[in-house]
């Protein structure tokens, strides 16, 4: 039976691997790496097999939601590490996937690292426990407009919660929500239909983590108009804020 190490890269590119994490992945005998829920700067996975001698394989999200190609590996090498950009457990797949490795009697280990669900917050200065239940909103398609995005953004805000809202991407057709479309999403259309009003205050990060990491703060209508340069973007729409997170976000604020 083999040994599966979920090791999290972090926010950042190589530089960001803890000296446990490189070591996972120098022992490791088969390492891949999956970039659909998130994606690493270029480069990043090419200078990584150059530092610890391994290829690095690539998965793209059917072959890691089959599970396929990691079982397989576990059934012939001890010791197999799976690279997740941010913090390997912040994604249910990977969970699925540690659950179908104790099934067929692997052990696992786990080297976590920084996720967006903390470090967007931490970023725009806002408290973590004032957060509500996460929203991922989806790309726009004809005859495809769900509301329970606007539903669940609601719902934080009537209890007092922040909403962090995570964008939809599909890195093997170059595709990434952008921030500005997603506000215009969550944009209230008419008065009484589920949205946000144009006059809100809603933040968004851009490339958190990175040198180029980037906020802005203001009412939806004016944010909705800006570029926000390269992914990966989050928006958060806060509740009333706490006098020190107002404070804080003032430096983001769009003038």
């Amino acid at each position: 039976m083999g040994e599966l190490w979920f090791v999290g890269l972090g926010l950042s590119d190589e530089r960001g691997l803890s000296e446990r994490a490189l070591d996972a992945l120098r022992a490791a005998d088969r390492l891949f790496a999956e970039e659909y829920t998130a994606v690493a700067p270029a480069g990043t996975l090419e200078r990584l097999a150059a530092r610890v001698g391994h290829p690095v394989e690539r998965l793209d999200r059917p072959l890691l939601e089959s599970e396929r190609p990691i079982l397989q590996a576990l059934r012939v090498h001890a010791r197999v590490a799976l690279l997740v950009v941010g913090d390997p457990f912040a994604a249910t797949t990977h969970v699925a996937l540690r659950l179908a490795a104790e099934g067929a009697g692997h052990t696992w280990k786990y080297v976590p690292n920084a996720s967006i669900l903390t470090a967007a917050a931490g970023f725009l200065g806002l408290m973590h426990y004032r957060f509500g239940r996460t929203v991922s909103l989806p790309f726009p398609a004809p005859g495809f407009a769900p509301t329970s995005p606007l539903e669940q953004v609601a719902a934080n805000r009537d209890r007092g919660l922040h909403s962090l809202v995570l964008l939809d991407l599909r890195p093997e057709e170059g595709r990434f929500l952008p921030a500005g479309e997603a506000l215009r999403m969550l944009a209230r259309p008419a008065p009484g239909a589920p949205g946000i009003e144009g006059t809100a205050p809603v933040a968004v990060a851009a490339r958190v983590g990175q040198e180029s990491a980037a906020g802005w703060f203001g009412p939806l209508d004016r944010l909705a108009a800006v570029d926000f340069g390269p992914p990966l973007h989050v928006v958060v729409v806060p509740a009333d804020l706490h006098f020190e997170e107002a404070a804080a976000l003032e430096r983001f604020r769009v003038r």
